[in-house]
């Protein structure tokens, strides 16, 4: 029987247990256990400078796991395990997605295995905080445009004693995205920029006509209300600071031509990098690391 992924929480004592399932096709990508652990959990967004939080020790078990879906979405693996844990007689004290967690600053204010292991696209992730006596449990869910990850942290004060995952979960599967950027933009809120391609090490944008960066303007011409972070990467070569600087200053490079070139207002704009952070495809090709230079546009919100 195939192995799939379960996290077991412990209810009222350590004989009844309620298991938390995720879909069928999940793969587990990490398992760490901890017996004396300190955890913070998230209370709300990050704001001002800080991250309310609620400090939990004991023991705990982070586990990753990635859902071989290309396209899928973050709400409906969300969705399922909140009415497990809910079910569970769990109470969420904090849910957010994307920029109103806090974006950037939330994901790198909360402990996240290192990829390839669990991946997190700044765009589209989503995060719940859910408490019962003396349990917490904490999600993140993310995705690339291959397959899902879920970041699952489980802490129980005074306890030593998590049981392993083992059972069966329903498969989950999506359709890969499609349409055209616009459609893209509304309904999953982001795309690729196609035609924006870089060198490795390369900042400099090609003086050549790109059709998505008009399609992108036509779209924030038509929707003025939005705001829109591009989002440089690069591929893995090199350190990580040098690389998140050179995705930054490639997204500002196609800022700065969506504004000059285009009349996008730059108060729609945002431009943030993420290096070698969110790949695409696997750096060790030249395919590969080509596609993960690449530079991404994310609704983040209104302005």
């Amino acid at each position: 029987m195939k192995r799939l992924a379960l996290i077991a929480l412990l209810l009222a004592g350590p004989v009844a247990a309620q298991q938390l399932a995720l879909p069928g096709n999940a793969a587990l990508q990490v398992e760490r256990d901890r017996a004396d652990a300190r955890y913070l959990l998230p209370l709300g967004p990050w704001a001002d400078g800080t991250l309310p939080t609620r400090a939990f020790e004991g023991a705990s078990r982070t586990e990753v796991w990635s859902i071989d879906a290309p396209g899928i979405e973050t709400l409906p693996i969300l969705r399922s395990l909140r009415e497990q844990l809910v079910n569970a007689g769990f109470s969420v004290v904090f849910e957010c997605a994307a920029a109103d967690c806090g974006g950037f600053d939330f994901r790198f204010a909360i402990p996240v295995e290192p990829p390839p292991a669990m991946q997190v696209d700044l765009g589209a992730f989503r995060f719940l905080s859910a408490v019962k006596d003396d349990q917490a449990v904490a999600v993140l869910v993310s995705h690339t445009p291959q397959a899902g990850f879920v970041q699952i942290t489980r802490i129980a004060d005074g306890s030593d004693d998590l049981p392993d995952s083992a059972a069966d979960a329903p498969t989950l599967r999506t359709t890969a995205q499609t349409g055209d950027l616009a459609t893209a933009l509304l309904e999953t809120g982001r795309t690729v920029l196609d035609g924006v391609t870089f060198q490795t090490g390369a900042v400099a944008l090609m003086p050549d006509a790109v059709p998505s960066l008009r399609a992108l303007s036509n779209f924030l011409a038509d929707h003025p209300e939005l705001a829109v972070s591009i989002v440089g990467h690069t591929d893995s070569e090199g350190p990580l600071d040098g690389n998140i600087a050179i995705s930054r200053s490639r997204a500002a490079a196609v800022m700065e031509r969506l504004v000059a070139d285009y009349g996008v207002p730059r108060s729609q704009l945002r431009a943030a990098g993420m290096g070698y952070l969110a790949p695409i495809a696997s750096n060790l090709t030249d395919d590969g690391r080509a596609a993960n230079r690449r530079v991404e546009a994310i609704v983040t919100g209104t302005r």
